[in-house]
This record gives C-alpha cells, structure tokens and sequence, in this order.
C-alpha cells in the first residue's frame, strides 16, 4: 500500500497562551523532571548495588524505577523545549517514535503494577512460601510485560504512520499521542479507534481489577485470618499509598483513552494527561522509597550518609 503521508512535521498545541506563566511552567516541570532523575536513579542505583534487596519485590521496585526515569524523559523534555521555542514543532518520525514509546513504558507500567500487586498478595497471604512462589516468576512476569508492551505500543505506531494526514498539521496536544492524531487523519479511523477502545482499554483495565483485587485479598486476610491491630494497621496504610498511586495511574489512563475519540475527549484529555505526566512521576518515588524502610536504609548505607526521612510503615515478608 502506498504511503500517502505527505506532513514532515505538527506543531504542538502551546501549555498556556499567558507568556508570563511559561516561566513558572517551565520551572515546575524542570524541578519535577529533577525529582524524578533523583529519586527514580538513586532507588535504581540503591537496589542494584545493595545485595540486602536482591528480591523479587525490590526486583519489581528496580523496573518501576527504570520505566519512570524512561517514561518522563519522553515527554517532559520535549514539553520544557517548546516552552522555550517560538517554533513548537516535532517532526513525522518524532511524534511515532515518541507515540511508541510513551505507550510501550506506559502500558509496561500498567501491568507491571498488577505484578507488585500480586507479589504483595504473596508476601502477605503466603509468607513461607513467598521465595519459591516469586522467585521463578518475578524475571518471568517482567519480561512478559515488557515484551506484550512492545508489541502493543508498535501496533498503535504502525496504524498511526499509515494513515494519511494532507490537511492540518497543528496536533491538539501537548506531545504526540493516538488520539490527538487521529483527529487529524483523513480516511477511515475506525478500526485505529476500536483498538485504543478494545486494546489500550483492556490493557488498562484487566491490570487495574487484578491490582485491586490483589489488595483486597490481602486487607481481607488481614481483617479475618491474621487479626493484629499492628499488622492490620502497617497493611493499610501501605494499602491506602499503593492505592493513591494505582487509582491515580489507572483513573487517568482510563479517561484518556475509554471514550470514544472526539474534539471534546481529546481537549479533556489535555488536561488529564498534565496530571498522568507530571502528578504519578512525582508520587511513585515518595510511595514506593521514601514509606519503605528497607530502601531508606539501604540508601543510607549506599551514600554513607544518614537520612532524615519520616518514619512509616512496611509491610514485612
């Protein structure tokens, strides 16, 4: 089929037309950029050089570490650099490549979630059979969301590439995404919109219920098999962080890409993609290092010095 695609590049729909909040925007997106490099890259350097955390639950907390650092880089550098150019631009081959890979880590990170969920289930439910249970399978189950991933992200890219975009070439979004474009194509879009539906809401949806009813399992046991105000309390508290962060990762994917692709979801979307982009990259680090002893610890160990950081719950195997 012949390629029809006559645009070498869109131009990107501005933050804010207000030129004296481009300044603020610009800062708060650099300090949470910063935030993010840190905090992700010293828990990736922490659980790869302490020996301490050679688990499969801090093998899950290494990956989530890896896909955030990658997850940000795709977006927020691109987002700071039009704030700083008259000319917000990106080329054909930019905007697939950065539609690729924004839906391979982040769909990478929807299931992956569902896998920390379920090895907190195990670690909760099954304590003594924790390491023979996880072991296998945590290298297992990263692999096979990294590898699905891929290959949903490059069906998105593929069937975006080939349509055909003659007209307008001034994409409603802040960075390149399936929808925004779509609204730009020409041709028959149906079957690229049944499959951000079917595909992209599966994959959102089946990790959250399986992220959620692994929590419920484990605040059931708590509740009416391991009755002890201590570990009940430790439970919930971690349960209700875990929580924030899953509920606001799978709430703003899901509104972003459930309903039917439209100027007004695609407008909408804008905004939630704001807090998807910049709010969860900000919170997992504090979730998942800053509340874990182990890390806060080991952190301590690793850069020789002692952190004063608040005292929280953990979940112990």
């Amino acid at each position: 089929m012949e390629n029809v695609t006559t645009v070498n590049e869109f131009l990107l729909l501005e933050l804010t037309s207000t030129q004296e909040l481009q300044p603020v925007l610009l800062m708060t997106l650099l300090i949470i950029y910063m935030i993010d490099l840190f905090g992700n890259g010293s828990k990736l350097v922490v659980v790869i050089s302490e020996p301490r955390l050679y688990s499969p639950m801090y093998f899950f907390l290494g990956n989530l570490s890896c896909l955030d650092i990658c997850y940000s880089s795709v977006t927020l550098p691109i987002l700071m650099a039009n704030l700083l150019s008259a000319h917000k631009a990106v080329s054909f081959l930019g905007c697939i490549t950065q539609l690729h890979f924004f839906h391979f880590l982040g769909c990478t990170e929807s299931i992956l979630l569902a896998m920390m969920g379920f090895d907190r289930f195990v670690a909760t439910c099954y304590p003594l059979r924790y390491t023979v249970i996880m072991n296998l399978k945590a290298c297992i189950l990263a692999t096979v969301a990294w590898i699905t991933s891929f290959f949903y992200a490059l069906m998105h890219s593929v069937m975006t590439a080939r349509l055909n975009f003659c007209h307008s070439l001034k994409l409603n979004h802040f960075f390149c995404d399936v929808k925004p474009l779509l609204e730009l194509a020409r041709g028959d879009i149906r079957l690229n919109q049944w499959l951000i539906f079917i595909v992209t809401g599966s994959l959102a949806m089946v990790p959250c219920f399986f992220t959620f009813l692994s929590y419920l399992y484990i605040i059931s046991f708590l509740l009416f098999k391991n009755r002890t105000c201590c570990g009940l309390h430790k439970a919930l508290s971690t349960c209700a962080s875990h929580f924030m962060v899953v509920s606001l990762f799978y709430g703003t994917v899901g509104l972003t890409y459930i309903p039917p692709a439209s100027a007004t979801s695609v407008s909408q979307g804008r905004y939630v993609a704001v807090i998807h982009t910049t709010v969860t990259l900000l919170l997992n680090p504090l979730i998942y290092t800053l509340r874990n002893k182990e890390v806060k610890l080991a952190l301590s160990r690793v850069f020789g010095r002692k952190l004063k950081l608040p005292n929280e719950n953990h979940w112990q195997h």
